[in-house]
This record gives structure tokens, sequence and C-alpha cells, in this order.
């Protein structure tokens, strides 16, 4: 158990009985009244995500998770296809559960997986990847990385917005948290 200001984003807690990720924290001390902290929480069973307050001194139960390093192997509908590494036993997860991150990872990934009794529950994405630009505008002659940015197609299919010196076959580093152009790898 841990007091409810312990609760980070990305957290996995019992709630209710059912498992639930922390989307977002805020803790909030108003100057009349007590302490609060407010969590936005996804079931990981249902899918489903809502917001729920805690008082400061609340106890919370923090899930305790296994994480093992898993090559991601194949998409297949909704679903999304991981192997281990050491063990060869596969796991699928769906794409609900992996949320934004589906966008980042790409087959042969090597990523940590996370368990919850033995079951795949959601992945722990690092905080920058890098993907190559299969599509985008052409260089032009002069652009600086002052100039307006430009879309490009990344080789996951993501779109995200660069400096105008990319090009197609370029090695670019993103960050997951928020999808967007960090430097050229």
């Amino acid at each position: 158990m841990i007091a409810a200001t312990q609760v980070r984003k990305g957290m996995v807690i019992i709630y209710n009985g059912a498992l639930h990720r922390v989307l977002e924290f805020q803790h909030r001390a108003p100057g009349k009244g007590a302490a609060f902290v407010r969590l936005l929480l996804r079931n990981l069973e249902s899918g489903g995500s809502y917001e729920h307050r805690f008082a400061s001194g609340d106890a919370i139960e923090r899930a305790m998770l296994e994480e093992h390093e898993m090559e991601f192997l194949y998409k297949d509908g909704n679903h999304y296809h991981f192997m281990n590494t050491e063990n060869y036993e596969q796991s699928a997860l769906g794409g609900e559960t992996l949320g934004d991150y589906t966008k980042f990872i790409k087959e042969g990934q090597k990523i940590q997986v996370q368990f919850y009794q033995e079951r795949a529950i959601g992945i722990d994405v690092p905080t920058s990847v890098e993907l190559e630009v299969v599509e985008t505008e052409p260089e032009l002659k002069g652009a600086t990385a002052s100039n307006s940015p430009k879309p490009a197609t990344l080789e996951t299919g993501t779109v995200i917005q660069v400096p105008p010196f990319i090009k197609i076959g370029d090695v670019v580093r993103v960050g997951t948290a928020e999808g967007k152009y960090l430097e050229r790898a």
C-alpha cells in the first residue's frame, strides 16, 4: 500500500478489485479544505476511463508487476503479438491496451512487457525511439531548422512534423510522450 500522494502517471494500481493504469495525476491543496489527489484511471479489464479523487492520506494498493523483454512480432487485426526473448512464449495485447504507443513500435523491436499474475497487461515504452522517414516532401535548398516544419511519414505509418532539411531515408528520433520530432539520429 502506498499513500495517494505517491501515485504517479503510468503506475498500475488495484482499485475496487480491478487493475487500473494511472493516465493523469494531480495533487491539489486548495486554500480552503483538505488536500486531495485527482487521478484519471483506465480500467485494464474493460478499457473504460474515469476520474476519481482520493484524500491525500488514503492508502492505495499498487499492483506488483513483472517485466519481461519481448520482441514485437506482428500486428493481427487489433492485436499486437510479442515473443519472450528468453523462453519464446508468445503473448498478444489489444490495441486499446497499448494506446498511442502503437505508433512507435515496429517489427523486431525489443520492448519491456508488463505482466500481472502471468498475464500481459501493457508495455513500458522508451522515452524516445528511432524511426526511418519513408515519405516526405523533397529537401529545399537553404532550408534551416528555423523554417516551418513539413509532414513526414515514418516506417510505422505515423505522420509527424519534421524540419525542412529531413529527407526520405533519414532516421529521426521521436519522443514517445508527445509524438514529436526530437533530432536526426
